[in-house]
C-alpha cells in the first residue's frame, strides 16, 4: 500500500486521541489512517498483534502517531485496559470507534451452530457493549466529552440477506444500542452516531469463489451506484459523526451502501 504524508489535508482531529477496534485491516485500518490524516492520534485495537503493527507503520510512515493495544473486546478487562493505554499514552480518548466484529456462518438459520451464534453475539454485541461502557466511562470525565461512532452493518435494521440471520440480528442490535446509549450519555458530553456500511472492498464482500472481476460485475448489475464502497468512503462517513461538524447529531445511523436499500 503505498503510504501518503499527512501535510497539507483539513485537520479536524489535530492534538485528539482516536480509538478504533478492529483496526488491523479493512474498514477499521481506512478509518485508522484517515483519523491520522486528519491530524489525530491513534490508537488501534484488535486480537492480533501483526496487522495492528502494519496499521502503526502505514500511519507513522505518512508522519503520524499511532499506538497498537492487542485487545479481544468481548473480554471487559481488555476494554478497561485499552481505554486506560489511550489515556495514558496521549491524555485523552477524544474519539472512539467500534468496529471490531465477526461474521460467522453463511448457512440458514437452522443449520448454524451455537458456536457460530455465540461468536457472533459475543464480537458484534457484548464486544460493542463492553467498549462502549469503558469509553463512556472515560469519555463523560472529560470537560470536552467525547464522540463514539459504532460500526452497524446494512445487513441489520436496514435489510437482510439469505444465510445471515444471526449476522444481522448483531448488527441490528448495534444500531438499536447506538440510539439508547446516545440518549443515556449526551447530557455528559459524550455523542454517539453508527455507521452501517453496505458492500464494501474488504473481503467480507466477496462470495464464495468471487474474484474481483466478478464482484464488480455483481455490483454493476445490483446496486445503483453500480460499484461497492471504498473503504475511504465509509472512513469519511465515520469522520464527519466523529467530527464537530456533526455536533447536533446525536444516535443517527447513516447507512453508506451504494444505495442498495435507497
Amino acid at each position: 500500500m503505498a503510504t501518503t504524508h499527512l501535510t497539507g489535508r483539513t485537520a479536524r482531529f489535530t492534538g485528539r486521541t482516536a480509538l478504533v477496534t478492529g483496526a488491523g485491516s479493512g474498514i477499521g485500518r481506512g478509518v485508522a489512517l484517515a483519523f491520522a490524516a486528519e491530524g489525530a492520534n491513534v490508537v488501534v485495537a484488535g486480537r492480533r498483534r501483526e496487522p495492528l503493527d502494519e496499521t502503526v507503520r502505514l500511519v507513522e510512515a505518512a508522519g503520524g502517531k499511532a499506538l497498537a493495544v492487542t485487545a479481544d473486546v468481548s473480554h471487559a478487562p481488555d476494554t478497561e485496559a485499552l481505554v486506560r493505554a489511550a489515556v495514558d499514552r496521549f491524555g485523552s480518548l477524544d474519539v472512539a470507534v467500534n468496529n471490531a466484529g465477526v461474521h460467522r456462518g453463511g448457512a440458514p438459520l437452522a443449520d448454524l451452530s451455537e458456536e457460530d451464534w455465540q461468536a457472533q453475539l459475543d464480537a458484534n454485541v457484548t464486544g460493542v457493549f463492553l467498549a462502549l461502557r469503558a469509553e463512556i466511562r472515560q469519555m463523560r470525565t472529560q470537560p470536552s466529552g467525547g464522540a463514539i461512532v459504532n460500526i452497524a452493518s446494512v445487513f441489520g435494521v436496514h435489510a437482510r440477506r439469505p444465510g445471515a440471520a444471526a449476522y444481522s440480528a448483531t448488527k441490528a442490535a448495534v444500531s438499536v444500542l447506538t440510539r439508547g446509549a446516545a440518549l443515556d450519555h449526551i447530557h455528559e458530553g459524550v455523542r454517539i452516531n453508527a455507521v452501517s456500511p453496505g458492500a464494501t472492498a474488504t473481503p467480507m464482500s466477496f462470495r464464495p469463489g468471487e474474484t474481483e472481476g466478478d464482484r464488480a460485475e455483481r455490483a454493476r448489475a445490483t446496486l445503483p451506484l453500480g460499484r461497492i464502497s471504498e473503504t475511504a468512503e465509509v472512513a469519511a462517513a465515520v469522520l464527519y459523526l466523529a467530527s464537530d461538524d456533526a455536533a447536533s447529531v446525536v444516535g443517527t445511523d447513516l447507512v453508506v451502501d451504494s444505495g442498495a436499500t435507497a
